[in-house]
């Protein structure tokens, strides 16, 4: 998948999916990270179950002496807000998704919508590893719990433990490949966020537990 395509996604429009009931009892906020162009907003866009909300606007030559694009010249639009997509879970639960904006500019946005979030996917494109740097840092400096999926952009394939180097992974942080224009491949990515997060918080509670226990 080149940068022309990681805004578009193979999968059925929104529009033909089925409505999602009005109601929950609980909702779960999930935020999707990563550099510029890796794909964030076509990852929210082929897993929500309503018609996400977008905050694209057109790139314009204006943006060439701020924006680094020398790797997405075929990129035509951009986040400058953030993107809102919504998935179910169960009857009682459903996950609020929202997309980060990826520029540097934008950076200051997203201290505001980490808070409340469960957990977070940071998207890496693996040909700009240095992307993803900021984001990781700003989840640690929070606390958040997050996986990494590598977005298929169809580079040179990289090992695992190479990518964990390069981003300085701690073990414990789930690192897997992906590909935002397929909701399968999204669907897995929230799946294994999900239970990453509950793997943690269990590890927590039996660990305060055992300190009470003492």
């Amino acid at each position: 998948m080149d940068s022309a395509t990681s805004e578009t996604t193979s999968d059925p429009s929104p529009d033909s999916r089925t409505p999602l009931g009005t109601s929950a009892d609980n909702g779960l906020k999930i935020v999707v990270v990563g550099g510029f162009g890796v794909g964030k907003t076509t990852l929210i866009r082929s897993v929500s179950e309503i018609r996400p909300l977008s905050t694209e606007e057109t790139m314009t030559r204006a943006g060439e002496g701020v924006d680094d694009i020398s790797e997405v010249r075929d990129k035509k639009a951009t986040t400058v807000a953030f993107d809102f997509g919504r998935i179910t879970l169960d009857s009682r639960n459903v996950l609020y998704l929202f997309g980060a904006p990826g520029q540097e500019r934008f950076w200051f946005l997203w201290d505001r919508l980490f808070a409340g979030t469960l957990g977070a996917v940071v998207l890496v494109d693996t040909r700009r590893i240095d992307d993803s740097w900021y984001a990781i840092d700003r989840l640690e400096t929070h606390g958040t719990p997050f996986v990494v999926a590598c977005n298929d952009f169809g580079g040179p394939a990289h090992a695992p433990q190479q990518i964990r180097e390069a981003l300085d992974l701690d073990p414990h942080v789930p690192l897997f490949d992906c590909d935002a224009r397929s909701r399968a491949s999204g669907k897995q990515v929230l799946i294994t966020l999900v239970e990453h997060v509950r793997s943690r918080y269990a590890g927590q509670v039996a660990a305060t537990r055992e300190e009470f226990a003492l």
